[in-house]
């Protein structure tokens, strides 16, 4: 499990799978979401500027993301 701080009120999420690397590219982060690869706090998230913030969970392609502040 990893954690992301917040340092801001949100981060959206095509920018948080870039900034923690998990995608190489804004394409391919806009890859991962639409394929639905991103699972938010037990549902898939498919909308690629979802705004999230502290007390979410990301699991994505395995591996656990909590967002704090």
């Amino acid at each position: 499990m990893r954690e992301f701080k917040l340092t801001e009120e949100y981060i959206e999420l095509v920018k948080l799978l870039k900034l923690l690397r998990i995608a190489q590219t804004g394409g391919h982060a806009k890859i991962i979401v639409e394929e639905g690869e991103v699972i938010r706090n037990g549902e898939p998230e498919y909308r690629k500027r979802a705004k999230l913030r502290a007390g979410d969970v990301l699991e994505i392609m395995g591996e656990e993301i909590t967002i704090v502040s």
